[in-house]
């Protein structure tokens, strides 16, 4: 063997067990004293001499240079980072060359290293560096690690010759901007990326990037120097990063390869090995998430203000002078600025009218760094006596009443910290997880996100996504009463208990200190106490029943409660997760809407039901008529057809069954009729067949094996012993091929039922990682309906494949009867009612018996 290939083994042998063993050191000190920054030097550190070992031991050329890049070359190696190196070149290697640096390369591989490795002649990066910001950004972090520093020294001099810090400044910001929209602007999802994440590493990172691009130094303590951040400011700085650079090290640690996703499947590991014990009301991977949102919102907080801070240094504005707006404020540059540094600690109600300012001068395009710093300064200044203060809440009222700027400036008040002090209740949502499987936002930010649904019905160019909302909000009176129910409808949760007596309590407290008058009060309390109502109603009560309407009227009293109510349930379930709206929901709230808004006009009184059924049944003739049958088309089937299948559906849906069997009602062949829903998105589906043993779990199988949710089902038994059925579902895979399946569903749907195969059941498929790691308690309860006649089934549980062909061959196995079936998917989490009879459920044992098998077969 080639005694240079000998000498390379023997050396990357070496190489490695140093390796290894140095990082075996370095880990176990880490674990026993949790000190992340030694880490990260001590494997950099590690990496540096292993790597220069190799180096001398290759024999490489010496005018070539070894140099470390990106997070490598600061000095920071997290435990599972890749080790980013250049081979720097002064020239293109010919093929002898070429082959060395391959071989090299290969070496760093053999000895463990994970390594991003580029290699590049000095042009070549110049080059390079002035088209791609990302590799403009590694080489302002390099360092020689080997090899010739004249070669190095010429990329650093052409690198600086050529960075233009404004432009540099202007790229990295945009940059941001993009990262930040990747994860929707917020720091606050369930699973966040502590590094790419708003308020992550990578944020911290981007103003020591721009500082050394401007000259202003590589470190906190360059920039206090500068005169850019204050030693507090300093000393959170590092409070900040030392809390992530311990998250992300662990992370990385737990996992045991590159992970900066904070899943729920790390969250509750990480949170006993950082120390976070759980209380009475609170997980301990609750506590160390709330710290994460705590210190990811003054990382962004502070990156506000450093970059508004660094822009101006780098970019002087023109010198303007400021003109004034009122005593306390004016207006530099088109940005809201103090007049005097010490303005809030002289008069602290000058807090609330800053951000007053900002919605009442629309030329204002944000506040100047140093007011942002002042108020970030002064937010402890809201106490109880400022809080007390008739101006302070009269401002602060303001705000929320003013035709612009209600949502940015909200927020921006929760950004720095204000609005938690200003409503302490809210202060201590802020941060707070979810695990219903629903939300995807932390507390404070779904109540955001509500508000920002509310004021999104107002704006004009939006009025296309819902309609009804915008033609309801634009007739409201004083709107604003909403938005103080917003912030009020969650701020009772995490404090045991029903949190919307909490929060009604809450929001009865703040009407009664803020001089709300008697109508908008009992209002907005109203709404806080009964938010959850309509979508209740709306999903798990058959809202055709007129009496259910009836019923539905008498709580919202009038067409103010009852508009107050719709809009706040559309913004609230947009505001949970994108998940959890579909327009199926939205037909059923309109539906209920227009219902509830017919018997309010009446009175209050439900209609006749015979009166109702003959209207419906009129209709369902008017539209016959357009496809030329003759009169008599509907007789043979509605002779057959209960008061209650009218009731239940519409006119629409009466005239297309009829369509479908005006002539076939006494065959024997099931007849499947598919179409796409009319109202918008998913398949309407109606079976019509001999009423035959198990065929809800027969249908129920088959649509999931087809890859289809069920939402809605609506089961009848004619007179003459035939099954009328109808579906609403939706697609899981969001393939977009509802069309293209209708004759699959009618062709082999048919098929299956003409041959009465026994159910199949749908693939198991795979649990959610939420589900695993959040497991819902099922509850199940059955009780009579007000006639006694039929029984309520309700079922909440965790989703999981399969769930609904579980129930329904247990209602089978019952010999219970099934009439309708409202199914509500709430993220991870169904909520399910059923109208059943039959079976022996009219005896107390046989319902026990029923729900307690249910109970077991829905535990996950």
């Amino acid at each position: 063997m080639d005694t240079a290939i000998l000498d390379h083994q023997t050396l990357v042998v070496r190489c490695r067990s140093r390796l290894q063993s140095g990082q075996a050191t370095i880990r176990d000190r880490f674990l026993d004293e949790g000190d992340a920054p030694r880490l990260l030097r001590e494997r950099c550190h590690l990496v540096d001499e292993v790597l220069c070992d190799l180096w001398h031991g290759l024999e490489l050329p010496r005018s070539l240079s070894l140099v470390a890049v990106g997070g490598y070359g600061r000095g920071e190696l997290y435990p599972a980072s890749d080790v980013d190196i250049l081979l720097l070149l002064p020239e293109p290697p010919d093929d002898v060359l070429t082959a060395q640096l391959e071989r090299a390369i290969a070496l760093v591989y053999d000895i463990g290293l994970e390594v991003a490795p580029s290699v590049r002649t000095v042009a070549e990066c110049s080059h390079a560096a002035a088209d791609d910001l990302t590799i403009q950004t590694a080489l302002l972090e390099a360092r020689l690690l080997a090899g010739s520093r004249a070669t190095f020294q010429e990329v650093c001099a052409e690198l600086k010759e050529n960075l233009n810090p404004q432009v540099f400044f202007e790229a990295k910001q945009i940059e941001q901007e993009e990262r930040h929209r990747r994860f929707q602007d917020s720091p606050f999802s369930l699973e966040p990326n502590c590094k790419e994440a708003p308020g992550g590493l990578r944020d911290l990172q981007t103003i020591l990037w721009i500082a050394r691009a401007a000259g202003y130094g590589d470190s906190w303590e360059d920039l206090a120097q500068h005169g850019f951040i204050t030693g507090e400011e300093e000393a959170q700085l590092k409070r900040n990063l030392g809390f992530l650079q311990r998250l992300r090290t662990r992370l990385h640690l737990h996992v045991g390869r590159r992970e900066d996703r904070l899943l729920f499947d790390y969250q509750t590991a990480l949170a006993q090995q950082l120390g976070f014990e759980p209380t009475a009301t609170r997980r301990a991977s609750e506590r160390l998430m709330q710290a994460y949102y705590r210190t990811a919102k003054e990382v962004t907080q502070i990156n506000t203000i450093l970059l508004l801070n660094i822009g101006a240094a780098i970019s002087p504005p023109p010198d303007l002078l400021p003109e004034a707006i009122s005593e306390r404020f004016q207006n530099t540059h088109d940005l809201l600025d103090v007049v005097d540094e010490e303005i809030f600690r002289k008069h602290p109600g000058a807090l609330l009218e800053a951000f007053l300012l900002m919605q009442q001068h629309p030329e204002l395009q944000g506040m100047t760094a140093r007011t942002l710093r002042a108020v970030w300064r002064a937010r402890t200044l809201i106490d109880d006596v400022f809080r007390r203060d008739p101006d302070n809440r009269r401002r602060f009222l303001e705000i929320l009443k003013q035709p612009r700027g209600v949502l940015h400036e909200i927020r921006r008040m929760n950004q720095f910290g204000l609005l938690g002090r200003y409503l302490p209740n809210f202060g201590r949502i802020v941060g707070q997880m979810q695990h219903d499987l629903f939300h995807v936002y932390t507390v404070d930010q779904h109540t955001l996100q509500v508000l920002r649904n509310l004021r999104r019905f107002l704006a004009e160019e939006f009025a296309h996504e819902y309609p009804l909302c915008s033609e309801l909000i634009s007739d409201f009176p004083r709107c604003w009463v909403l938005y103080v129910a917003a912030l009020f409808h969650d701020i009772g949760k995490g404090r045991g208990g029903d949190h919307s007596e909490k929060g009604a309590v809450d929001a009865a407290q703040f009407c009664a200190e803020h001089g709300v008058d008697a109508e908008d009060s009992e209002l907005i309390v109203w709404l806080v106490r009964r938010h959850l109502l309509m979508s209740t109603v709306a999903q798990k009560q058959d809202i055709s029943d007129p009496d259910v309407v009836c019923a539905f009227a008498g709580m919202v009293h009038d067409e103010r409660h009852l508009s107050a109510l719709y809009l706040f349930t559309v913004a609230d379930i947009r505001g949970t997760s994108p998940k959890v709206w579909n327009t199926w929901k939205g037909q059923l709230l309109e539906q209920l809407f227009r219902s509830t808004c017919r018997t309010l006009l009446a009175g209050g009184q439900a209609p006749v039901r015979q009166g109702l059924i003959e209207e419906r049944q009129q209709q369902a003739l008017r539209l016959l008529r357009y496809f030329a049958l003759p009169d008599s088309v509907h007789q043979r089937l509605w002779k057959q057809l209960d008061t209650v299948y009218f009731l239940r559906h519409s006119a629409e849906e009466i005239a297309w069954h009829t369509r479908a069997l005006h002539y076939r009602t006494g065959v024997d062949k099931p007849v499947v009729k598919a179409r796409v829903n009319p109202q918008g998105e998913g398949l309407e589906v109606m079976i019509y067949t001999r009423d035959q043993r198990d065929l809800f779990a027969r249908l129920v199988g088959f649509f999931a094996r087809a890859g289809y949710t069920i939402v809605d089902a609506k089961i009848h038994t004619t007179r003459h012993g035939y099954a009328l059925d109808s579906f609403m579902l939706l697609d899981l895979s969001d393939r977009g091929s509802d069309r293209t399946m209708i004759s699959y569903v009618e062709h082999e749907l048919t098929a299956r039922l003409s041959r009465q195969s026994p159910p199949e059941a749908p693939g198991s498929g795979r649990i959610s990682r939420q589900v695993r790691h959040f497991p819902i308690q099922p509850l199940i309860t059955i009780e009579p309906d007000e006639k006694g006649s039929h029984y309520v089934l309700s079922v909440s549980a965790a989703d999981r494949p399969g769930l609904l062909y579980t129930i329904a061959m247990t209602l089978a196995a019952h010999g219970a009867n099934l009439h309708t079936a409202k199914i509500s998917t709430l993220g991870e989490r169904v909520e399910d009612t059923f109208l059943i009879s039959g079976g022996d459920l009219g005896e107390a044992a046989s319902r026990i018996k029923l729900e307690t098998e249910l109970l077991e077969r829905l535990k996950v």
